[in-house]
């Protein structure tokens, strides 16, 4: 996920190097993170990912709000949908 899209963290854990990992839910898909650089990240909080790292945290009530516009705009589902002006 590098369009800016809120995900929600549902699992965080450490892995065998030690390194913070977490799995992160987006509408479309769920992906495994890094927290490096946010080990203080916990289970429902929201962030923004860019390459497989979670870079900033973000409060519920904007990431709900952010998710919302992003699905009546069309981003999530029919990819035809999340075109500019569509393909219909």
């Amino acid at each position: 996920m590098c369009l800016g899209i809120p995900g929600r963290i549902a699992e965080v854990w450490d892995d065998e190097r030690g390194a913070r990992m977490a799995r992160v839910e987006f509408p479309e898909e769920t992906m495994t993170v890094c927290l490096a650089y946010l080990p203080d990240l916990r289970v429902g909080d929201y962030t923004i990912v860019h390459a497989g790292f979670a870079l900033t945290r973000i409060e519920e009530e904007s990431a709900l709000v952010t998710l919302a516009t992003m699905r009546e705009y069309g981003v999530f589902g029919d990819p035809a949908r999340a075109m500019p002006g569509g393909l219909s």
